[in-house]
């Protein structure tokens, strides 16, 4: 379906107006003495990881608008990440969620991701909604629950996960849980939080020694009086509490507007409890855009505080986990990853070119307005052509969505899994 040759060849014709764009860039690195390779071998280095769920194409409880020739089952979602890594060089894992993407042969599913030169990046659970036949309902929580059975059955589903991961070799499980009331009155804060950590807590005990668990958090939905892990800090909180290896999961769509998530960020990296990231974009505080498509800028200042922290040796953040969390009603999905991809790699890499030391110079200094040109400065440097120069020096477009249409994957997609075909999940 997708082949070098198709790569090179749609390559060679940007090839004359990407080297133009490269050659400005280097130059104007260069006068800054910015070793221009340096940045694109680190570019070349930064992988994200593909969500199983965002294959298909998204929706809302009012609808779905499927594209046609959707991944029916694991083996054809791993089929669609590894279309994406061979396009991109930047996306050589996928995350798993769980009931969905069971594997019914573990050795086999390790072959296919071994094809396409996959890892399992995570995996997640699901206990935000009831499964067919499930003997206890999670209707008024899942870990949390007040009845011993729906906590323990939400318990024995993680713990299960962790099983599953352990057969693909992931070493990383991630919990974002429903929980929470929509009255005054309904719960109990206290006992909720605490019913949750020892949940939480129980499940960590089950993890392998070299496992990381990541505890996602948000301020509301589906619930909308309480949500019993509402803010980064109660999921700190949580995983002081249950030991080393938990860390907090950062969705930029799970905050309320106007939140100042880079402050959030840099105090979880002073704290060493930064797990990772679900990226996507945020209009009103959910995960449903494509990542960078609304606050570019807020973006970027996210990805300062990374890298700063990243770059600091009395930093003791473990290295962070970098995955996509989006849903998308109106695009074409894997268009809409390789986007929020190009998007990432773009941010990262301008972050990659601020002057530390004159940024701290101008902070120590107090003088406000030349530290935030500083960052101005290189916010606005168009950095596009590192990307696709890294992309391009692993074997990869040059422009992967105009290489997807150009090689019409969507319609050879169609062609082998039907017009109506819908993924599964989410």
């Amino acid at each position: 379906m997708l082949t070098t040759d198709i790569i090179e060849d749609h390559n060679k014709t940007l090839a004359t107006d990407h080297q133009f764009k490269l050659a400005y860039i280097s130059e104007l690195l260069d006068r800054k003495g910015i070793d221009v390779q340096s940045i694109i071998d680190k570019i070349k280095a930064f992988q994200v990881a593909i969500p199983s769920w965002a294959l298909g194409t998204g929706g809302t409880r009012f609808g779905r608008f499927p594209n046609g020739g959707e991944p029916r089952n694991l083996e054809e979602k791993i089929e669609d990440v590894g279309l994406i890594h061979q396009l991109n060089g930047s996306s050589n894992s996928i995350s798993l969620h769980i009931p969905w993407d069971i594997p019914s042969d573990a050795s086999a599913v390790k072959q296919l991701l071994k094809a396409n030169q996959l890892t399992i990046d995570s995996v997640n659970s699901n206990t935000f909604q009831d499964q067919k036949d499930q003997s206890f309902s999670y209707k008024f929580g899942s870990l949390c629950h007040t009845k011993d059975e729906s906590r323990n059955l939400a318990i024995e589903h993680n713990i299960a996960c962790v099983e599953y991961g352990k057969q693909l070799d992931s070493k990383v499980l991630t919990v974002w849980l429903a929980d929470g009331s929509n009255f005054p009155g309904q719960q109990h804060f206290r006992k909720a939080y605490q019913r949750t950590a020892d949940s939480l807590a129980t499940i960590y005990e089950a993890m392998p020694s070299d496992w990381t668990m990541l505890i996602e958090y948000k301020p509301y939905e589906p619930f909308f009086y309480s949500m019993v892990i509402p803010d980064w800090g109660t999921s700190y909180s949580l995983c002081q509490q249950i030991g080393k290896n938990a860390q907090v999961l950062v969705d930029l769509g799970h905050h309320l507007p106007n939140t100042n998530i880079e402050q959030i960020v840099g105090r979880l990296m002073h704290f060493g409890r930064l797990g990772g990231f679900h990226f996507n974009g945020s209009m009103y505080g959910d995960d449903d855009l494509t990542t960078g498509s609304i606050k570019p800028y807020q973006f970027f200042l996210i990805f300062n505080e990374l890298v700063d922290g990243m770059q600091d040796p009395n930093v003791k953040n473990p290295p962070l986990a970098w995955m996509i969390d989006a849903s998308h009603n109106t695009k074409d999905p894997i268009e809409d990853l390789l986007q929020s991809v190009n998007a990432i790699l773009a941010t990262y890499a301008k972050a990659l070119l601020v002057d530390r030391i004159a940024l701290a110079d101008a902070q120590e200094n107090n003088d406000v307005l030349k530290a935030e040109e500083l960052l101005r400065d290189i916010f606005f440097t168009d950095v596009r052509a590192l990307v696709a120069e890294a992309s391009r020096q692993v074997g990869g477009a040059l422009d992967p969505v105009a290489t997807f249409r150009h090689a019409k994957v969507r319609e050879n997609l169609i062609g082998q899994r039907g017009k109506f075909s819908v993924a599964t999940g989410l």
